[in-house]
Parts: C-alpha cells; structure tokens; sequence
C-alpha cells in the first residue's frame, strides 16, 4: 500500500507547489513588468495620496459630481468585499420599484437634464452585475452635466467638453462600449475648477 501511497503524496505535493506557488509567482511576475499600473490595482493618485482604483467605483453624492451607477453590493455601496448583482430580473417588482425610485430621484435632482428633454440612460438607474462599475456612457454623464455646472458655477458648455475629452472609446475601435470613469472626470472637475 505504501508503494501507492508515496508516489500520489509526491505527485500531489509537486502540483501543489507548481500551480499553488510557482504559476502564481510567474503570472504575477509577468503582469508587474507588461501592465505595472493595472498588476498594483490601477490606484488613482491626487495631490500626492491615494484617491481610489479606476477599476472600483465609489459612491459620489454631492450635487458638485458626476454621480456613479448605482451599486447592488451588500452591507454597503460599492464593498469590494461584497461584489456582485441583486440578480433581480425584468419581471421582479423589486427591481422596478428600485428603478422608479431611481428615476425619481434623477429627475429630482437633473430638473435642466429633465427640462431638456434628455432620456435617463438605463446605466443611471440600474447596478451592474458585479455592483462595482467604475464607468459610466458618456450619456450618463452628459445627462448630469447641468447640475454639475451648476453645482460648480461653470458653463455648461465647459463640463461637457471635458466629458468628451474624458471618453474612453471601445478598444480596438470596436471592442465594448464608449465609457467614462466616473472617478477620473471628477477629479479633472476638480482640477478643472481649482484653475
């Protein structure tokens, strides 16, 4: 029996350390030298301190910013210890209570966006499935620009201008979607207003 045993103990011992240490190590490894920013977490740095991850969203509140997607993540918005959807469907009436609560609340505090005539994007009123999206469409973030200018005494023309500078478009030209991170556009509100 012995003779079994000892050749399956070495074989699970050599494979654990293989893929358990030394595929990790080297993947890692190759990740810090072709895409350093993203292998360390794509932190975002403002006036020398760490602001947040390009890769996590955040819950921005005040009027001044652009605010994010809304987040579906336990115990609170945007836990990264907590990823993942409400895995509400279409026909849930949680979820339309959720999106009409939503869109209440868009149209309370977007009434230029409202009076203009602007369609809520569907991306302002409903959580991604891992609750953790750090981007927006530009429409989303156009849909805020009256009252982030507003908010920030700045024309209007101006908040829009940098939301086009601000869009990421689809890699390749044609992989995904046109997106905004949420986090990066508000600090270059900020940058932009500090001028």
């Amino acid at each position: 029996m012995v003779r079994h045993v000892r050749p399956a103990l070495v074989l699970l011992a050599a494979f654990s350390v293989l893929t358990g240490l030394i595929y990790p190590l080297a993947l890692t490894g190759i990740a810090q030298i072709i895409l350093p920013h993203q292998a360390r977490g794509s932190v975002v740095v403002a006036q020398g301190r760490a602001v947040g991850s390009a890769l996590i969203g955040q819950d921005f509140t005040q009027a001044r910013y652009v605010h994010p997607r809304p987040s579906a993540t336990a115990g609170a918005p945007y836990n990264a210890a907590a990823s993942g959807g409400s895995n509400l469907g279409p026909t849930s009436k949680a979820l339309r209570d959720a999106v009409a609560a939503r869109v209440a609340a868009l149209k309370a505090d977007n009434p230029d966006a409202v009076r203009e005539g602007l369609p809520i994007p569907a991306d302002l009123v409903t959580a991604s499935a891992s609750g953790l999206d750090p981007d927006l469409s530009p429409q989303a973030a156009l849909f805020q620009v009256p009252r982030v200018a507003r908010a920030r005494n700045l024309p209007e023309g101006q908040v829009r201008v940098l939301v086009n500078r601000m869009t990421a478009q689809p890699l390749l030209g044609w992989l995904g979607e046109p997106r905004v991170n949420v986090l990066e556009l508000n600090l270059a509100l900020d940058r932009l207003q500090q001028r």
